[in-house]
């Protein structure tokens, strides 16, 4: 392997900008001048810049022989550098028509000499792409962390040194693509020399244009190149035009650097460990004393908008473990929101202390743009050897962040960081066209960490390290300005132009200093700025739907979790009343400071012109969730955090049920309504003449008004004001009840009561929740405040809020029926709507059943039964059925309690959902009818 043009001046012109690059010819000429008379040497030209070698000379030499030339080119699907030569060109019936003069090979040698023209390399590294090389495979090397070689073309010794010597008269600055072009478009020298061109890819790859015939595949360890256009295996990997940073995302695996089976090959490379820079062997107890050797950190910090949860991004910047004293802190800050909180945070006492601090204010007006370059400027005057640039919106939670950044030891470096529960992060794996977002093939992969390492990427933002060799050279220090890009993209397409004049070569060759992103550990993550309201007393309290990660941190109480593992007790005061952990001390606070800040307090009489009717049956002192804006943030609460709780306290039960919207019976039966024969207004007067009287008497102190409504509201008891509540019903099927201040501390008395068990909850807890049935069973009562003010968080809660639709005419409609329930059948229900019984059929259930009470009437002896000949409801007898029924019944699954001796004509009454989850229990033997009604008075 041979470098050519090392240490020249390069004069072949900008070839990136317009054609040129004929200098190449007259060097490889002059190359080749002791090769110019063998017949039987091979030699494959490359340049460096923009090319992977993916073969070993074995496998090159077997494609190349098997093409039939002595001379080949790589093809592209683009005519360059004059695209009014195309109709010369020969037709191709399938593959690529024009000549690329990326690649090229000239035949009859046997053994193969690489040139890499201007490499920046050093010559250890050139010895380590040699070794790689010879053992089969070219993995890309580190051109100022570039991890590419970046092939142009490959020839052969005598037909290549003859066909060059046709170039001896041109001008360094002509092009040399059109000088290849014409040899190859006149037939007769096309035939000389016999030049082929690669249309099908079986060595040379050109990206530009074909990015979607190649596919990256991993045969055990080996990754490789599938162009799926041709079924070939491409040898030579050219990121030809635009399609660089395509290169780029594939070299991430092509270059040996990453595998399936041992992960990130690269991630060790040149790291440095900073308890041992500068001495050897340092024990344990020397380590304190080596941190007077870590290098200066410039953290320059921007806050370019009101960003919520900024108090923690402040603490996480504190609590990095790394030397203060070694730490010089630059500030942007154009959130005038956040004046008070920087200010504190300056101000505050350290020991140590940093090494310095420069903070630009608001009022400064200072662009985010400018203020980026003056950090770069400032990291120079302090002397420091990296900075760590990191806007508001990047929570770094690893607290050895920084450390372990600067010890990987790139040129410029991110931690992944995300959006939590969201695809968006502060790297970009693929760009368009015209510079701006596209989606890599290994995005979703690399943030979801199903692939860790280290990844050249052409995007990166919000937190990321830059070392001094950039900052300290004027040609390659970083702008954040160009056009009217906004900085981080400014910032980006500025280091993948940046020229790097190591010496004099062609700028084509030098153009950009690569970035690259991390997730080898967890570093942080992102918080969502937009919609960030700061209308509010506490304004993160709004934010438990933009930003539901860092609200859950913050409010969230810490033993919430513990309610939700599997084998959790779960704690109940009452019967059917539990408790839970719920929300933090601060959530309790900051919520009361903003209702009192509100301060529109209800007056505690039955007028209600917040509610429908304006009438409210049981009132009391408070404030809904609307009032101050919360109610969307509220229900999503309900949502992900206490709906979790109420299935596991009350199985069976949730807020999903596609039978009411949809009209889809999710447990059907065999039945009939009562409608259908025409007795549908005998039994709604049958319920109500003798079926409610036995309710009332059941269940005490239930009066009327079904759990339709969801209300939230928080309540204040005061002695002076509303100290105590009547027993009462709520409207929900279950209520929830958060006690937002302390019991005993903050007011004296209060408490909720079971009439019914003669239960009482009085020592509530801060930021617990209790959760109870709201009707039927669970009449309540809030019991006096005798001294002090107690505020409790109230929700109604009906998950079944929907109700069940009725058919109109035409349609058969499931209000009131009789079902008949056959052996093998399984149990189940069915379900709709009536005007004060939602469904009256017959049938057991397998669930909750869509009501505040059930009733099933049976209409079937049962096997033990004694059998009167004068019974009235002899007239249900189906033809051809014993009227005996063997199996059946109905068990109630929280209790473990089967109803099985039913007796005919006799009623069952109870609860229809929440706490009485039950199933009918299989017939096994002839015909059993129940008539059933749900009923919510």
């Amino acid at each position: 392997m041979r470098i050519l043009g090392m240490g020249e001046e390069w004069k072949g012109g900008d070839v990136m900008r317009s054609p040129g690059g004929a200098q190449k010819i007259h060097i490889i000429r002059n190359a080749m001048q002791k090769w110019k008379d063998d017949p039987k040497k091979i030699v494959m030209f490359t340049d460096s810049y923009d090319v992977v070698l993916l073969g070993s000379p074995e496998q090159v030499k077997k494609e190349f022989e098997a093409s039939g030339a002595r001379v080949l080119f790589s093809a592209e699907a683009f005519c360059w550098p004059d695209d009014t030569l195309i109709p010369k060109y020969p037709a191709v019936e399938n593959g690529k028509r024009f000549l690329n003069s990326g690649g090229e090979i000239f035949h009859n040698l046997n053994i193969f000499v690489t040139v890499f023209e201007g490499a920046l390399m050093s010559g250890e590294n050139c010895s380590i792409i040699m070794y790689r090389f010879f053992r089969h495979r070219v993995a890309a090397p580190r051109l100022e962390d570039n991890r590419h070689i970046l092939p142009r073309f490959i020839g052969y010794a005598k037909d290549l040194y003859d066909m060059l010597s046709e170039g001896e008269s041109l001008k360094d600055d002509d092009d040399d693509q059109l000088f290849y072009t014409l040899i190859y478009l006149d037939e007769k020298k096309r035939a000389k020399y016999g030049m082929k061109l690669d249309h099908q890819s079986h060595i040379f790859q050109n990206l530009n244009g074909a990015l979607g015939e190649v596919e990256l595949l991993f045969r055990g360890k080996e990754a490789y190149l599938q162009n799926t256009a041709y079924g070939t295996v491409p040898l030579v990997v050219h990121g030809n035009g635009p399609s660089k940073v395509s290169l780029n995302s594939l070299g991430n695996y092509l270059a040996k650097a990453w595998n399936p089976q041992d992960g990130c090959l690269e991630c060790k490379e040149n790291m440095i460990d900073l308890e041992h820079k500068d001495v050897r062997c340092v024990p344990p107890h020397f380590i304190l004393k080596a941190e007077k050797e870590w290098p200066q950190v410039l953290i320059a910090i921007f806050i370019e908008q009101a960003t919520p949860f900024f108090e923690e991004f402040l603490n996480r910047i504190e609590g990095l473990v790394y030397p203060k004293s070694k730490i010089h802190l630059f500030i942007h800050n154009a959130a005038e929101f956040h004046e008070k909180d920087v200010k504190e945070f300056v101000d505050q006492e350290r020991d140590p202390a940093y090494a310095s601090v420069k903070l630009i204010h608001a009022l400064d007006n200072i662009k985010e743009w400018h203020a980026h370059n003056l950090a770069m400027e400032h990291a120079v005057k302090k002397d420091c050897e990296w900075v760590l640039s990191i806007e508001s919106t990047a929570h770094l939670d690893n607290p050895y962040a920084l450390r372990l950044l600067i010890e990987q030891n790139r040129t410029v470096l991110a931690p992944l960081m995300i959006r939590p529960y969201r695809a968006w992060s502060n790297f970009w794996g693929a760009l368009t066209s015209d510079g701006f977002y596209a989606r890599s093939f290994d995005y979703m992969d690399i943030i979801q960490g199903e692939k860790r390492g280290v990844w050249n990427v052409p995007y990166i933002s919000s937190a990321y390290i830059i070392h001094r060799s950039i900052i300290k050279d004027k040609d390659r220090k970083p702008s954040y300005i160009k056009n009217l890009l906004d900085p981080d993209m400014a910032f980006c397409e500025n280091l993948r132009e940046k020229v790097r004049p190591i010496f004099p070569i062609p700028p084509s060759l030098v153009k950009g200093i690569s970035m690259f992103v991390t997730n080898r550990l967890d570093w942080g993550h992102l918080v969502d700025p937009e919609n960030f309201e700061t209308t509010h007393l506490h304004n993160e309290l709004f934010e438990i739907i933009n930003n539901r990660w860092d609200w859950e941190k913050r409010y969230i109480h810490p033993n919430y979790s513990q309610s939700l593992q599997e084998d959790a007790v779960l704690s109940q005061p009452c019967p059917d009343v539990f408790w839970f952990p719920m929300v933090s001390d601060r959530y309790a606070k900051e919520l009361i400071e903003e209702l009192e800040t509100f301060g529109r307090w209800s007056d505690g009489t039955n007028y209600d012109p917040r509610l429908q009717g304006s009438y409210e049956n049981v009132p009391t002192v408070d404030i809904h969730m609307k009032q101050i804006g919360f109610e969307e943030e509220w229900l999503h609460f309900l949502r992900e955090y206490v709906r979790p709780l109420q299935e596991l306290a009350f199985k069976g039960y949730t807020n999903d049920d596609p039978r009411i919207e949809g009209g889809y019976e999710n447990v059907p039966t065999v039945d009939i309504h009562l409608n259908q024969v025409g007795l549908e207004k005998q039994w709604l007067f049958f319920l109500k003449e003798y079926v409610y009287p036995l309710v009332q008497k059941a269940f005490q102190g239930y009066e009327s008004d079904p759990p339709t409504a969801i209300m939230n509201f928080v309540v204040r008891y005061k002695p002076d004001e509303q100290p105590s509540l009547r027993p009462h019903h709520d409207s929900s099927t279950y209520t929830i009840n958060i006690a937002l201040n302390r019991a005993g501390v903050d007011f004296q008395g209060g408490g909720c009561r079971f009439p019914r068990y003669d239960c009482s909850v009085n020592d509530t807890k801060l930021g617990w929740l209790i959760m109870h049935p709201g009707g039927l069973t669970h009449l309540h009562e809030g019991l006096p405040v005798t001294n002090g003010t107690r505020y409790i968080l109230v929700s109604f809660v009906d998950p079944d809020e929907s109700e069940l639709e009725t058919c109109g005419d035409g349609c058969e409609d499931h209000n009131d029926l009789v079902s008949q329930v056959f052996y093998p059948t399984s149990s189940s229900s069915s379900s709709s709507s009536g005007p004060s019984s939602p469904a009256n059929y017959s049938s057991p259930t397998n669930s909750s059943s869509p009501s505040n009470s059930s009733f099933s009437l049976n209409l079937t002896r049962e096997e033990e039964e004694d059998y009167s000949e004068e019974d009235p409801l002899d007239y249900w007898k189906p033809p051809d059925f014993s009227r005996q029924a063997y199996g059946g019944g109905c068990q109630f699954l929280r209790y473990n309690c089967s109803i099985r001796a039913t007796k005919r004509g006799w009623m069952l009454m109870h609860p229809g959902r929440l706490t009485h989850l039950h199933e009918g229990l299989p017939v096994t033997k002839g015909v059993r009818y129940i008539q059933i009604s749900f009923v919510d008075p």
